[in-house]
């Protein structure tokens, strides 16, 4: 085993789990004051029910045996048997313990990300069954799809180095998709107040942290590749955050710190399949269009499409995910990663890995969307998705059901006189339709 390898890949480690806290900060503070505890609980739920599912069925879902191409097999529930101190790779020196810890940390994040389009609309249990259904039917087979030695768009030559496809296109989609089937929020078309700011910024800085994890992570050990996903995931997050702004000072008339931290976002979430195979140019124009593409998304063609996704989990994630993963086709150079069996359009490779990286990212968006189409239609035959309008209306976090109270953040309120005028007409027109 090589020691320095193994101890790189535990630091990612922690690094990947922290984006998970600082991702409910994010969500936290752009939400409204009513949604705030349970916006926090539904990210930071996760860090549990995915580490059980993981090593229930999870890693052997993902990198045991092969089916078709499209997922594994479960020979060690719960990783009964399972030789943790056996070379993963013999190359680097890291050992399946290693890896699989590494690699389990990403599905927590992943589901984590699309909760920013369900918040206070999504009942709880709902949410927590999902997840389960959606972490084996959706996010296990599309890491064994991609990821391993024998997955379907791994043997066709797609490239994803640190989750383009397997995470923020699969968690953007997914986004979406919940979003339409939830439907608008009562009072979708009134603006809202953040509910802090500061943390907006604390969950964005924790998340650019982590996401060095992520992806010089992804490496899998302390050496070249490791150093210039390092350098790219950075020039690429900051031409982004740069772009961003500067979109904000011509069309919006000055610089907003929610458009300097969802530029950040969108850097992070682009580079992200092609952090180990670009150069700090490729970096750069790679942050630029992914963020640029999401802000006309969100800013031209949200609105006409009126689907409500609260937090652009699928503007952001969706979006710089399908940008970042195309572009990686045009950018990867073997100058960047002498693994590379051929370079990307831009450095002489011709179309092939640019229409390889297309097919792959429209396999990721069908697969996602009709499987996750499939788990909620029968999922809403048992279980109810959507609280009630009272709850919504009056907010999660003071629900009348006390699923989410927690007053930790928000303190309880007694008299529904507290939440406004607003919330006191809208309340009495649900309690006497005919006034």
């Amino acid at each position: 085993m090589n020691a320095a390898n193994s101890t790189f890949l535990i630091i990612s480690s922690v690094l990947v789990f922290f984006m998970t806290p600082g991702l409910a900060f994010f969500y936290g503070g752009l939400v409204s004051k009513k949604n705030v505890v349970n916006t926090m609980l539904s990210v930071f739920f996760i860090c549990g029910i995915a580490v059980v599912l993981y090593a229930a069925v999870g890693y052997e879902l993902s990198f045991n045996g092969d089916i078709g191409g499209i997922i594994g097999q479960v020979k060690h529930f719960f990783l009964s048997g399972v030789d943790l101190a056996a070379l993963q790779s013999k190359e680097l020196g890291i050992n399946v313990g290693t890896y699989l810890i590494f690699q389990m940390m990403f599905a927590i994040i992943t589901p984590a990300l699309f909760v920013g389009a369900i918040v206070g609309r999504m009942r709880f249990n709902f949410l927590l069954l999902f997840i389960v259904f959606w972490s084996i039917l959706v996010y296990y087979p599309m890491v064994h799809i991609v990821w391993s030695a024998k997955g379907m768009l791994a043997s066709y030559g797609v490239l994803d180095f640190a989750g383009g496809t397997v995470v923020h296109i699969n968690a953007g989609i997914t986004a979406l998709v919940l979003s339409v089937f939830l439907g608008k929020r009562i009072d979708f078309n009134k603006k809202r107040e953040h509910y802090n700011m500061p943390w907006v910024l604390l969950g964005t800085t924790i998340l650019w942290i982590g996401w060095y994890g992520f992806n010089a992570g992804s490496a899998l050990g302390m050496n070249e590749v490791a150093v210039q996903a390092f350098l790219t995931t950075t020039v690429a997050t900051a031409a982004a955050l740069v772009i961003w702004m500067v979109l904000d000072m011509l069309i919006v008339g000055k610089p907003t710190l929610e458009g300097v931290c969802t530029g950040t976002i969108c850097g992070l979430v682009g580079i992200t399949p092609a952090a180990g195979f670009v150069t700090a140019a490729g970096a750069f124009w790679i942050g630029a269009c992914s963020t640029l593409v999401s802000f006309c998304f969100i800013t031209y063609i949200k609105p006409k499409l009126k689907y409500d996704d609260p937090l652009d989990a699928f503007g952001c994630h969706g979006v710089s995910g399908i940008v970042g993963s195309i572009l990686t086709g045009a950018f990867a150079t073997k100058a960047a990663n002498s693994s590379l069996t051929q370079n990307g359009l831009f450095y002489g490779g011709g179309w092939h890995q640019l229409l390889v990286q297309l097919v792959g990212t429209l396999f990721t968006i069908v697969f996602v969307t009709v499987v996750v189409c499939i788990i909620v239609v029968a999922m809403k035959l048992f279980v109810k998705i959507r609280v009630d309008e009272k709850e919504e209306l009056v907010g999660l976090d003071q629900g009348e059901h006390g699923e989410f109270a927690d007053y930790t953040v928000a303190p309880k309120l007694t008299d529904i006189e507290k939440y406004g005028e607003e919330f006191q007409g809208q309340l009495a027109h649900l309690n006497n339709p005919k006034s």
